[in-house]
């Protein structure tokens, strides 16, 4: 029962990791009817601004934290202006092939100026157990739920509670209702992208330190966020969360339990999951079926 806890406990600090970045997932599909595949390659582009700001320029590692966010809004933003709104009336293969094409170019100019060395990053909370009965409970996997827990509480007050955030919903959900009462759609959506990217960020940087830093280390965690995003509803993003927690501790016991599994064969689970969900409930567990009349 112990190792089973164990198992539990551990998959949440994962699971809180692939959550924020299908989160970011969401929020840009829920707006533009699109996934962002450059998710994780941005994500990994602003991880290195903040190695940079900690090993070259010797800042602490909050203030790095929250300078890097801002970095990433701003990323964000720029992207959307200048990248995706100028074919935001293209067709949806358009817009997918040019979030490709980001992938290639944030990759090749991680390589360019940062090498592709693998470096260690710096973790914000000490390598340590707390020891609960049978149960050893990592300090850096509770630090790690507990930033995207904060986080993710703060970007709900923000939808619920702020103009801005109540026009962004708006946005998505009605984006010509909204410009007939004076809401500006097309900085609405550039703030989504802004808000994804700095999701984006906090992922890469929380998973970095196990991850290591290295121009392809988002990849395999931007397969699980989507997974998590479709498991849970890709227009959900509460199911985001949810569904990332869940393939986190999921993940943590089909590798324990199961001999053949391992940690080599978690990424096709992983696919085994997205089909599966695919085929049963397109939805997911916490999104809402589409009628479509004919």
């Amino acid at each position: 029962m112990a190792d089973f806890i164990q198992q539990i406990v551990g998959g949440l600090g994962d699971g809180a990791i692939y959550g924020a970045l299908a989160l970011a997932l969401v929020l840009i599909h829920r707006a533009t009817g699109v996934i962002n595949f450059a998710q994780g390659e941005m994500a990994m582009f602003t991880t290195y601004i903040a190695w940079t700001l900690m090993e070259n320029h010797g800042w602490s590692y909050w203030p790095a934290f929250a300078v890097t966010l801002v970095f990433a809004f701003v990323l964000g933003v720029g992207i959307q202006r200048v990248v995706i709104a100028p074919v935001a009336n293209a067709s949806v293969l358009t817009v997918v092939i040019m979030t490709i094409g980001l992938v290639l170019t944030f990759n090749g100019l991680a390589g360019l100026i940062w090498s592709a060395e693998i470096r260690a990053f710096p973790s914000a909370f000490p390598n340590e157990t707390w020891q609960l009965g049978d149960v050893s409970i990592s300090q850096e996997s509770v630090g790690t739920f507990g930033v995207v827990v904060v986080l993710v509480t703060l970007l709900w007050a923000f939808f619920q509670f702020t103009k801005i955030g109540l026009a962004l919903r708006a946005s998505a959900l009605n984006p010509e209702a909204s410009r007939l009462v004076g809401v500006r759609v097309g900085w609405m959506l550039a703030i989504g992208w802004g808000l994804a990217a700095m999701l984006g960020a906090v992922a890469g940087i929380l998973a970095a330190p196990s991850a290591f830093l290295e121009p392809t280390m988002m990849q395999a965690i931007l397969i699980y966020a989507f997974a998590a995003a479709v498991l849970g509803g890709i227009d959900s993003p509460f199911g985001a969360i949810a569904g990332g927690l869940l393939l986190g501790v999921g993940l943590n016991l089909i590798g324990t339990y199961i001999d053949f599994v391992g940690a080599d064969l978690r990424l096709p689970v992983t696919l085994l999951i997205i089909l599966v969900v695919l085929l049963v409930r397109p939805a997911g567990l916490f999104g809402k079926p589409v009628t479509r009349r004919v």
